[in-house]
Order: C-alpha cells, then sequence, then structure tokens
C-alpha cells in the first residue's frame, strides 16, 4: 500500500485536552501546555495497554487523513471494520473497461489474467451488453490497484497496528511501518517509550 498526502490535525489541541479531567478551568493551546501534556498523554497511553480505551481517549481527536493506494483485495478488510471513513474511492465499476491491466495490477497478477481482462474488454466493446459487462466485473483479478481518501484517528490507527504488524499480507506490515512515521507515533500510537 503506498500512502500520500497525509495531514494530521488537532495533536496538539488532543494531546493539552488529556489532561481535561484535572483542570478547573479550559486549557490555553500554548507549547509549553503542550509539553507538560504531552508527559501526562504518554503515561495515559500506557496505562490504556490492556484495559478498556478510556484512559487515552483524547487519541480520538488527533485526526490523520490521507490517501492510499492498495490491492483491491484489501478493500473489503479495509471496510469491514471501523478504522477508516472513506472519503472518495477509485471505482471498478465506472473505470474497469477503461483500465490499462499491464499498468494497473500489482506484481502478483499474472500475464495470464491480464490478457483474460484485455479479452473480455475488448468483448465488451464489441456488444456492450449486461452479459459481457459482468463477465468482465466478475474476473477482474483482486491485484488490481485502486485508491481512496480515507480519515481516521490515532485511536483507529493504534487498534489497526496492534492487530496488523505482524500480518499474513505485506500490505498490512507496509501500512503499519507507515504508521510509525506519523507525528509522536510512538509515544501515542504505539506506545514503547
Amino acid at each position: 500500500m503506498k500512502v500520500t498526502n497525509v495531514r494530521v490535525y488537532d495533536l496538539k489541541e488532543s494531546v493539552i485536552a488529556c489532561r481535561n479531567a484535572m483542570r478547573l478551568v479550559p486549557p490555553e493551546y500554548t507549547d509549553e501546555e503542550f509539553e507538560k501534556s504531552l508527559e501526562r498523554a504518554k503515561k495515559l497511553c500506557k496505562a490504556s495497554i490492556g484495559k478498556v480505551r478510556c484512559h487515552a481517549n483524547f487519541r480520538t481527536g488527533i485526526r490523520v487523513s490521507f490517501d492510499i493506494e492498495y490491492p483491491n483485495y484489501i478493500s473489503s478488510e479495509m471496510q469491514r471494520y471501523h478504522w477508516f471513513d472513506i472519503v472518495t474511492s477509485s471505482s471498478r465499476m465506472h473505470r474497469l473497461v477503461q483500465m490499462d491491466f499491464d499498468k494497473c495490477c500489482n506484481k502478483w497478477v499474472t500475464e495470464r489474467s491480464k490478457q483474460q481482462m484485455k479479452e473480455l474488454i475488448a468483448d465488451y466493446n464489441a456488444n456492450q451488453c449486461e452479459d459481457n459487462f459482468m463477465k468482465v466485473l466478475s474476473n477482474c483479478p483482486q491485484g488490481i490497484m485502486m485508491f481512496m481518501r480515507i480519515s481516521t484517528n490515532y485511536e483507529q490507527l493504534r487498534t489497526i497496528y496492534l492487530q496488523r504488524k505482524n500480518h499474513k499480507l505485506p500490505c498490512w506490515r507496509s501500512f503499519c511501518k507507515w504508521i510509525e512515521t506519523l507525528p509522536y507515533s510512538h509515544e501515542l500510537i504505539i506506545c514503547d517509550q
């Protein structure tokens, strides 16, 4: 999976807010307050390991948006769990017969599969009936690369990281490596420091 156009929002504000339970007045969102709150945030994240997530619920306020390119076989896993809000995505339904199968598939799609798709698309273009379209759609390789814009948060990324960092599929392991590159990921998502 390839991740681009990453934006992280409200990290500073959410970390500062992690101390709200102990405050009598609303906080000031200063760099000094962030540094004080970061120490508390790290402790809350470690306290949440193996317990209910409420100790580090402030992570839900650290929002992350990004574009992701992924093999089609991952989309059912991405959509099954409430890890992501999908802003918008590419569409097999609308673009499949226009795709270049020599360029849009991952390295595991065989030449034979690509050739079959080219033949099915040629049949569809010669006779654009429902039966021919359904043959194209139904035989599309799972290794076709799709893309989407996603919004999520640090709490969901922690869940993904814990569940997928040693996953059988290399794209999930790659995605977890990307999670490690986010600001304060080791302190707030991975909780190893």
